[in-house]
């Protein structure tokens, strides 16, 4: 999970006991200018601002407990002010009286809404994180690792996906986006993933594989949904064999540290998206020696931007895989991407690395 800077961190921490105090300052300060101005000025009404601001932090008890408080103020700042009795006096108590029951309310319309936002957040990250379960860290002659990270609170989750299975005919593997985010991306991820785990056992060549995928996907998707998706087999024989449905391409790390682009001889469209009648992608191979690493990842990646718009320079910064533990190399890269960005990301971030043992 992306974590914020320690800064950010810090503000956060900062912000939570000053908006708890607010409601006290706020009728200090009434009750010191009401003093010094003197009861010509009518100042009192203001002190409905303590029980105001009370239900943007607090709950009904602390609303009504502040409320209360207020009239207080209210009555002793009219006795001193010589102004109990008096038409000023009546509409501070009926100001602070109505804003605080206003306030209540506020204060339970605001909890119901956020114990029913926890709720379906909730259910939805339990969804993706039994939908995307652990890779294997060793799969036939690979190695192999894998990276989430989530995307700031507003989009939550998205459809981010990836698998790793050990075929008859060698390792197969997938990296895919599902466009969209919340439960709708969730689900349709779930439909790819559930049919490449089903078909890399039973299909021959990665061609048929994603002929179930996209048989599959045509079932649920609708309109101009679609999902961008890399397959990877790779065989004992030291052969990646590659089919890219418009995902960003992924990047090869050599054993002597030469980063490659496996690019394909000509770009296909997205999964999903058979009602187009274009032609899908050719399958086309990479040389996979020992040692050597290729690093799937969705775009959340590669357009990550810093504070100045600048993307993530990822075949720049691909020295970080060369570790000897696939997973600490990785996670040197995550952790890389989120410095860049100096702050949570705004599309989920997912890399799967594979490397020849």
């Amino acid at each position: 999970m992306s974590r914020p800077p320690a800064w950010r961190t810090t503000v956060a921490r900062l912000a939570q006991p000053l908006m708890a105090a607010w409601p006290f300052v706020m009728m200090a300060v009434v009750s010191a200018v009401d003093l010094l101005a003197g009861p010509e000025y009518g100042y009192l009404s203001l002190l409905a601002l303590g029980p105001a601001f009370a239900s943007l932090s607090g709950g009904v008890r602390r609303t009504l407990l502040i409320g209360l408080m207020a009239l207080a103020l209210s009555l002793l700042l009219g006795l001193y002010d010589g102004l109990i009795g008096t038409r000023q006096s009546a509409l501070s108590l009926m100001s602070v009286t109505g804003v605080t029951a206003a306030s209540a309310l506020a204060a339970i319309a605001r909890q119901r809404r956020e114990r029913e936002l926890a709720d379906v957040r909730s259910v939805a990250e339990v969804a993706q994180r039994v939908l995307l379960r652990p890779v294997p860290r060793r799969a036939g002659h690979l190695r192999a690792a894998v990276s989430y990270t989530s995307a700031s609170a507003e989009a939550r989750i998205g459809g981010d996906l990836y698998e790793v299975v050990t075929a008859p005919t060698g390792v197969r593997a997938i990296v895919g986006d599902v466009q969209g985010k919340g439960l709708e991306a969730v689900e349709s991820a779930a439909t790819v993933l559930g049919a490449f785990r089903e078909a890399a056992h039973d299909e021959a060549d990665l061609l048929s594989v994603s002929g179930r995928l996209e048989r599959a996907l045509n079932r649920r998707l609708s309109g101009e949904e679609f999902v961008t998706a890399i397959l990877v087999e790779a065989d004992a024989g030291g052969t990646l064999t590659l089919l890219n449905y418009g995902h960003p391409v992924p990047l090869l790390l050599r054993a002597d540290g030469t980063v490659v682009a496996a690019e394909p001889d000509a770009h296909a469209p997205p999964l999903g998206l058979s009602s187009l009648q274009v032609e899908g992608p050719s399958p086309y191979q990479v040389a996979f020696g020992p040692g050597d690493q290729i690093l799937l990842h969705t775009d959340g990646v590669i357009e990550a931007r810093d504070a100045s718009g600048r993307f993530y320079p990822l075949a720049e910064r691909m020295f970080l895989l060369a570790g000897d533990d696939p997973e600490e190399a990785l996670e040197k890269l995550r952790l890389d991407l989120v410095a860049h960005v100096d702050g949570p990301l705004h599309d989920d971030a997912a890399m799967l690395l594979l490397r020849a043992r």
